[in-house]
This record gives structure tokens, C-alpha cells and sequence, in this order.
């Protein structure tokens, strides 16, 4: 029924300088673009920044999927001091945000993925449970002696006529605290 476009293409240009803008804005604290997949297809200086400082300066292979680094011992779960807390809510989105409310090939193939990862309970995998009360699930990483704490918020473009605007989900990421905001700040000026 509509049109899927890239997000270079000249019609979405208008929505381009939006996304640029919104992730100018968020500076000095972490912004990401992320499909339906969840995988990464933009982000601000301070995202790409933080992420690879966690990820000791190198960027995983292939494409940078939320879920996936979240849940594996190899990527950003280490460093997630909250990791269980985090891991529920996080799978719970997932399944949430199914369009539709029906859960695509590739987004089942996701779950399944992360399920299987050591310390995962088969109570995460059911779209039945209660969801969880809390109005803000933060998130807190530890690298280095430094503590990033944040909670984040999500965009999404409203009634967009196109199949790519349509999925695109902002995250941005707010600091719980001072130490945070400093921390954030001296990361960004070392690079």
C-alpha cells in the first residue's frame, strides 16, 4: 500500500534533515536511528563514542543490532550493571512493538537468537507477561571505574506514508544523574 524508500532517497528529505537534527540536539548524550530489526542506521557523535568506548574500540561485525549487543557476553551486556532488569523489559519491547501486533520472520528469528544467550529465562520469551510497572527502566553501564546511568526515550515520525519512515524508531538516551552528564562530557571531549 505505500512506498518503501531509502532514507537518502530525494523524497525523504525533508524527514532526513529531521533525523539529522534530532540527533544533533541529543549531543552530548547518546541518539540512535534503528529499523524494525532494531539495527542501528544512524546514530549522534555521542552513541558512536560511548558504544565503541564499551566495546573496547571495535565495532562488531556486520550491523550493529540493539537486541543482539544488549544480550551478548561478547558486546554491551558486561558492562550493563542492571542486565536482568534490562534484558526483560527489553525483550518485552521487543514483542511489543511488533507491527500489527504480529511478530515478522525476522523479528522471531531475533528472539529466538537472544533466548538462547547463557542467563536467559524462558519467562522472558512469553508475550503474556504482565508488563512491567515501572514508567522508566534505567539502564546503567560500568566501564573503567566510570558509572553511565541514563533512561531512554523513543521517537517515532508520525503518520509517515512511507513503509522505511513508518519503522524508524529514535532512542534517546537521558541522564539519571550529574556523574552521568560529566562522564558523557569528558567521553565526547576525549574524541
Amino acid at each position: 500500500m505505500f512506498q518503501e524508500s531509502s532514507l537518502d532517497s530525494p523524497q525523504l528529505r525533508a524527514a532526513r534533515r529531521a533525523l539529522d537534527a534530532i540527533l544533533a540536539k541529543q549531543e552530548p548524550h547518546p541518539a540512535v536511528v534503528m529499523n524494525r530489526s532494531w539495527d542501528i542506521l544512524e546514530s549522534n557523535t555521542a552513541a558512536t563514542t560511548f558504544f565503541l568506548h564499551l566495546l573496547g574500540g571495535v565495532a562488531p561485525p556486520g550491523t550493529m543490532n540493539v537486541v543482539r549487543m544488549m544480550f551478548d557476553e561478547t558486546a554491551l551486556r558486561p558492562y550493563v550493571a542492571n542486565w536482568p532488569e534490562v534484558a526483560a523489559a527489553l525483550v518485552q519491547r521487543v514483542h511489543r512493538e511488533a507491527v500489527g501486533g504480529i511478530t515478522d520472520e525476522a523479528t522471531t528469528n531475533l528472539l529466538a537468537e537472544v533466548m538462547a544467550y547463557p542467563g536467559v529465562t524462558e519467562q522472558w520469551a512469553r508475550r503474556d507477561d504482565p508488563p512491567l510497572l515501572a514508567p522508566i527502566i534505567p539502564i546503567t553501564f560500568v566501564k573503567d571505574g566510570s558509572t553511565y546511568s541514563f533512561f531512554s526515550a523513543i521517537t517515532t515520525l508520525g503518520t509517515p506514508q512511507d513503509v522505511t519512515l513508518q519503522e524508524l524508531r529514535i532512542e534517546s538516551f537521558f541522564p539519571l544523574d550529574e556523574e552521568t552528564t560529566r562522564n558523557m562530557e569528558a567521553l565526547v571531549a576525549r574524541r
